[in-house]
Protein backbone atom coordinates (compact mmCIF):
# COMPACT_ATOMS: atom_id res chain seq x y z
CA UNK A 1 0.00 0.00 0.00
CA UNK A 2 1.28 3.47 -0.89
CA UNK A 3 1.67 6.24 1.68
CA UNK A 4 -1.08 8.24 -0.01
CA UNK A 5 -3.56 5.61 1.17
CA UNK A 6 -3.03 6.62 4.80
CA UNK A 7 -4.52 9.57 6.69
CA UNK A 8 -1.75 10.34 9.21
CA UNK A 9 2.03 9.93 9.06
CA UNK A 10 3.63 9.70 12.51
CA UNK A 11 7.17 8.98 13.63
CA UNK A 12 7.27 8.06 17.34
CA UNK A 13 10.11 8.35 19.81
CA UNK A 14 12.75 5.67 20.31
CA UNK A 15 16.42 5.46 19.39
CA UNK A 16 16.23 4.70 15.69
CA UNK A 17 19.44 3.00 14.58
CA UNK A 18 20.82 3.61 18.07
CA UNK A 19 21.20 7.33 17.30
CA UNK A 20 24.80 6.34 16.54
CA UNK A 21 25.51 9.45 14.44
CA UNK A 22 22.98 11.92 15.81
CA UNK A 23 19.34 11.76 16.79
CA UNK A 24 17.19 10.85 13.78
CA UNK A 25 19.85 11.33 11.12
CA UNK A 26 20.14 7.74 9.91
CA UNK A 27 16.37 7.30 9.78
CA UNK A 28 16.03 10.59 7.89
CA UNK A 29 18.62 9.46 5.35
CA UNK A 30 16.86 6.11 4.96
CA UNK A 31 13.54 7.84 4.34
CA UNK A 32 15.16 10.14 1.79
CA UNK A 33 16.68 7.24 -0.08
CA UNK A 34 13.56 5.04 -0.12
CA UNK A 35 10.49 7.22 -0.59
CA UNK A 36 11.40 10.89 -0.41
CA UNK A 37 9.03 11.94 -3.18
CA UNK A 38 6.18 9.95 -1.69
CA UNK A 39 6.74 11.51 1.75
CA UNK A 40 7.01 15.04 0.40
CA UNK A 41 3.82 14.54 -1.62
CA UNK A 42 2.03 13.35 1.53
CA UNK A 43 3.34 16.32 3.53
CA UNK A 44 2.24 18.78 0.84
CA UNK A 45 -1.24 17.22 0.70
CA UNK A 46 -2.13 18.85 4.01
CA UNK A 47 -2.59 15.57 5.87
CA UNK A 48 -1.29 15.44 9.46
CA UNK A 49 2.38 14.61 9.95
CA UNK A 50 3.61 14.17 13.53
CA UNK A 51 7.07 13.56 14.94
CA UNK A 52 7.65 12.96 18.66
CA UNK A 53 11.12 13.05 20.22
CA UNK A 54 13.25 10.96 17.82
CA UNK A 55 10.48 11.58 15.29
CA UNK A 56 10.96 15.34 15.69
CA UNK A 57 14.70 14.92 15.19
CA UNK A 58 13.98 12.96 12.01
CA UNK A 59 11.57 15.56 10.62
CA UNK A 60 14.05 18.43 11.06
CA UNK A 61 16.79 16.41 9.39
CA UNK A 62 14.40 15.55 6.56
CA UNK A 63 13.89 19.28 6.09
CA UNK A 64 10.16 18.90 6.72
CA UNK A 65 10.42 21.29 9.67
CA UNK A 66 10.31 24.21 9.61
CA UNK A 67 10.60 24.08 5.80
CA UNK A 68 10.56 27.85 5.43
CA UNK A 69 12.00 27.60 1.92
CA UNK A 70 9.50 24.97 0.77
CA UNK A 71 12.39 22.90 -0.59
CA UNK A 72 12.65 20.34 2.25
CA UNK A 73 16.22 21.37 3.06
CA UNK A 74 17.46 21.21 6.64
CA UNK A 75 17.10 24.54 8.45
CA UNK A 76 17.34 23.49 12.11
CA UNK A 77 18.43 20.65 14.36
CA UNK A 78 18.06 19.16 17.83
CA UNK A 79 21.42 19.45 19.58
CA UNK A 80 22.75 17.93 22.79
CA UNK A 81 21.03 19.15 25.95
CA UNK A 82 22.78 22.14 27.52
CA UNK A 83 22.80 20.26 30.82
CA UNK A 84 25.24 17.81 29.24
CA UNK A 85 23.18 14.81 30.27
CA UNK A 86 20.16 12.74 29.37
CA UNK A 87 17.00 14.38 30.75
CA UNK A 88 14.15 12.21 32.04
CA UNK A 89 11.61 14.42 33.80
CA UNK A 90 8.04 15.69 33.62
CA UNK A 91 7.55 19.11 32.07
CA UNK A 92 4.79 21.64 31.53
CA UNK A 93 4.03 22.89 28.02
CA UNK A 94 2.02 25.87 26.83
CA UNK A 95 0.56 25.94 23.30
CA UNK A 96 1.31 29.10 21.34
CA UNK A 97 -0.68 31.02 18.77
CA UNK A 98 0.62 29.28 15.68
CA UNK A 99 -0.20 27.87 12.25
CA UNK A 100 -0.80 24.47 13.90
CA UNK A 101 -4.36 23.74 15.08
CA UNK A 102 -3.67 20.47 16.90
CA UNK A 103 -3.64 22.27 20.25
CA UNK A 104 -7.05 23.91 19.92
CA UNK A 105 -8.91 23.68 23.21
CA UNK A 106 -5.70 22.77 25.07
CA UNK A 107 -4.54 25.22 27.77
CA UNK A 108 -1.45 23.30 28.80
CA UNK A 109 0.14 19.85 28.64
CA UNK A 110 1.90 17.98 31.44
CA UNK A 111 4.04 15.13 30.13
CA UNK A 112 7.55 13.68 30.26
CA UNK A 113 10.70 14.32 28.26
CA UNK A 114 13.26 11.56 27.77
CA UNK A 115 16.13 12.62 25.55
CA UNK A 116 19.79 13.54 25.32
CA UNK A 117 19.52 15.66 22.16
CA UNK A 118 16.51 17.93 22.52
CA UNK A 119 17.89 21.46 22.32
CA UNK A 120 16.15 23.16 19.41
CA UNK A 121 18.63 25.19 17.36
CA UNK A 122 17.86 27.09 14.16
CA UNK A 123 20.67 27.32 11.60
CA UNK A 124 21.01 31.07 12.22
CA UNK A 125 19.32 34.03 13.92
CA UNK A 126 17.48 35.00 10.74
CA UNK A 127 15.90 31.54 10.51
CA UNK A 128 14.84 31.65 14.16
CA UNK A 129 13.31 35.10 13.60
CA UNK A 130 11.35 33.75 10.64
CA UNK A 131 10.09 30.82 12.67
CA UNK A 132 8.74 33.22 15.26
CA UNK A 133 7.37 35.76 12.78
CA UNK A 134 5.51 33.16 10.74
CA UNK A 135 3.92 31.61 13.84
CA UNK A 136 5.71 28.28 13.65
CA UNK A 137 6.46 27.97 17.36
CA UNK A 138 3.67 25.56 18.30
CA UNK A 139 4.44 24.89 21.96
CA UNK A 140 6.89 26.06 24.63
CA UNK A 141 8.35 24.78 27.89
CA UNK A 142 6.91 26.60 30.91
CA UNK A 143 6.87 26.24 34.70
CA UNK A 144 3.93 25.17 36.86
CA UNK A 145 2.45 28.68 36.67
CA UNK A 146 2.72 28.47 32.84
CA UNK A 147 5.39 31.16 32.67
CA UNK A 148 8.57 30.73 30.64
CA UNK A 149 11.48 29.67 32.82
CA UNK A 150 14.95 28.20 32.53
CA UNK A 151 16.34 24.83 33.57
CA UNK A 152 14.92 22.44 34.70
CA UNK A 153 11.57 23.68 33.32
CA UNK A 154 13.27 24.03 29.96
CA UNK A 155 15.10 20.70 30.21
CA UNK A 156 17.42 21.03 27.22
CA UNK A 157 18.13 24.76 26.82
CA UNK A 158 16.12 25.17 23.61
CA UNK A 159 16.11 28.66 22.12
CA UNK A 160 13.10 30.68 23.28
CA UNK A 161 11.92 27.67 25.32
CA UNK A 162 10.76 25.99 22.09
CA UNK A 163 9.42 22.48 22.68
CA UNK A 164 7.86 21.99 19.25
CA UNK A 165 7.42 23.69 15.89
CA UNK A 166 5.23 23.33 12.82
CA UNK A 167 5.54 24.10 9.12
CA UNK A 168 3.95 27.25 7.59
CA UNK A 169 0.87 25.27 6.53
CA UNK A 170 0.44 23.92 10.07
CA UNK A 171 -0.09 20.26 9.17
CA UNK A 172 3.41 19.06 10.11
CA UNK A 173 4.26 19.16 13.81
CA UNK A 174 7.33 18.03 15.69
CA UNK A 175 7.93 18.17 19.44
CA UNK A 176 10.38 16.61 21.88
CA UNK A 177 8.07 15.87 24.87
CA UNK A 178 6.22 12.55 24.95
CA UNK A 179 2.55 13.59 24.93
CA UNK A 180 1.59 9.97 24.22
CA UNK A 181 2.84 9.11 27.71
CA UNK A 182 0.21 11.30 29.38
CA UNK A 183 -3.09 10.04 27.97
CA UNK A 184 -4.00 7.85 30.96
CA UNK A 185 -4.48 9.10 34.52
CA UNK A 186 -2.25 6.37 35.95
CA UNK A 187 0.69 7.58 33.83
CA UNK A 188 0.97 10.78 35.89
CA UNK A 189 3.44 10.84 38.80
CA UNK A 190 0.83 12.18 41.26
CA UNK A 191 -2.24 10.33 39.99
CA UNK A 192 -2.63 8.50 43.32
CA UNK A 193 -3.37 11.87 44.94
CA UNK A 194 -5.92 12.70 42.26
CA UNK A 195 -3.67 14.94 40.14
CA UNK A 196 -3.60 14.16 36.42
CA UNK A 197 -4.14 16.06 33.17
CA UNK A 198 -4.81 13.32 30.63
CA UNK A 199 -7.77 15.16 29.08
CA UNK A 200 -5.48 17.79 27.59
CA UNK A 201 -3.24 15.19 25.95
CA UNK A 202 -6.23 13.25 24.65
CA UNK A 203 -7.66 16.44 23.13
CA UNK A 204 -4.39 16.93 21.26
CA UNK A 205 -4.66 13.52 19.60
CA UNK A 206 -8.38 13.97 18.95
CA UNK A 207 -7.55 17.20 17.10
CA UNK A 208 -5.07 15.36 14.87
CA UNK A 209 -7.65 12.67 14.05
CA UNK A 210 -10.24 15.37 13.30
CA UNK A 211 -7.77 17.12 10.98
CA UNK A 212 -7.24 13.85 9.12
CA UNK A 213 -10.98 13.37 8.70
CA UNK A 214 -11.61 16.83 7.28
CA UNK A 215 -8.66 16.51 4.91
CA UNK A 216 -9.04 13.00 3.43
Amino acid sequence: MKLEGFDIFAIPGGWSFGDDISGGRVLANKLKSTFRREFESFALSGKPVLGVCNGFQTLVKLGALPNLSGSFSQESTLAFNKSGRFEDRWVYLKPQKSACRYFEGVDFIHCPVRHGEGQFVAKDDATLAQIVRKGLVAIKYVDESLGEAGYPWNPNGSALNIAGICNPEGNILGLMPHIECSVLARQFPRFSTGISHEKASLRFFENIVHAARVNP
